[in-house]
């Protein structure tokens, strides 16, 4: 068998990659920018170079077979690791380039985007590209370099770095839309309780932090972003618990009231900037990283991942 064989032209794999990533030949042709014909063509030009099929196709859908399967997740790795010493290649001499990343919407606008004119300022020649946020960790997607990522820093295959959230604030009402006053940890026990849907063991925590029991820490409304539960709060909806870092702005302002002093609790959650080992040492990514976890470095301090 020759070498030539062994080693089928790049457009063809990515063809391949982007089909199997969306299932068909529209969306994938719409990515790459081709026409649907075009990419047809390409993929059954892979599967004549290989001598294997590696799609079944059916009216409305195109799946990997098996061997597809094994071949795609092989395939889309290498492109992976190709376009990502291709951009650490160009970007090395001056440790510039672009970078995309994926951030939480909340903490991009509360707090990182207000930051970025320190980078700017620092680091000129890299440029920051957003990318939709996908939920869940996946770097499989060669446009996407890094994510700010919420949880408990652990993420398969990825190195993370604690940024900020793990100091998580009690807010309320402004007074005169608050249900009743809370002088006392015991008084949030009345107030309707608001919560975030991916920390549904938040009202849990802070209970046994304030050795306050909650008649149900699961009930009341849930909502799915951090700047929807503070503008909740904000037209006296309840009660709810808060990264401080997004939520400063709002208490300093007088938009929402923090009722009690130390009234929160200390979290195992937080924010943090996670990347694939793969792209570690891409210089616009390095600068990035080393900007962010030189921000308030002495005040920032890692959850405790025993912790509460």
């Amino acid at each position: 068998m020759s070498l030539r064989r062994l080693n089928p032209p790049l457009h063809l794999l990515r063809a391949f990659c982007t089909v199997a990533r969306f299932g068909g030949i529209s969306r994938a042709a719409e990515a790459l920018h081709l026409t649907q014909s075009a990419v047809s063509k390409q993929v059954q030009e892979l599967e004549r170079w290989v001598g294997i099929d590696l799609f079944e196709r059916s009216r409305k859908r195109l799946s990997l077979t098996p061997a597809g399967e094994r071949y795609e997740k092989a395939v889309n790795a290498l492109l992976t690791r190709l376009e990502a010493a291709t951009l650490e290649l160009i970007t090395s001499s001056d440790g510039g380039g672009a970078l995309h990343l994926s951030v939480l919407p909340t903490f991009a606008a509360k707090w990182l985007i207000p930051l970025l004119p320190q980078l700017h300022q620092l680091h000129p020649q890299v440029t920051l590209h957003f990318v939709p946020f996908v939920h869940g960790y996946d770097f499989s997607d060669p446009e996407l370099d890094c994510s700010i990522l919420f949880g408990d820093g652990h993420w398969p295959g990825a190195r993370s770095h604690y940024l900020a959230g793990n100091d998580v604030a009690l807010i309320a009402p402004r007074r005169e839309l608050a249900e009743g006053d809370i002088r006392r940890p015991r008084d949030v026990a009345r107030c309707t309780l608001l919560r975030h849907a991916t920390v549904p063991g938040d009202w849990q925590h802070w209970s046994e932090a304030h050795g306050v029991p909650l008649p149900d820490t699961l009930a009341g409304p849930q909502f799915d972003q951090f700047q929807t539960l503070i503008r909740a709060v904000s037209v006296g909806m309840g009660v709810a618990l808060v990264p401080r870092c997004l939520v400063q702005d709002e208490i300093t302002a007088g938009t929402v009231a923090e009722p009690l002093a130390g009234g929160g609790y200390t979290s195992d959650m937080g924010y943090w900037l996670c990347y694939p080992e793969a792209r570690a040492h891409l210089a616009p990514l390095v600068r990035f990283r080393d900007w962010l976890l030189g921000l308030n470095a002495p005040a920032r301090r890692a959850p405790d991942p025993g912790g509460a």
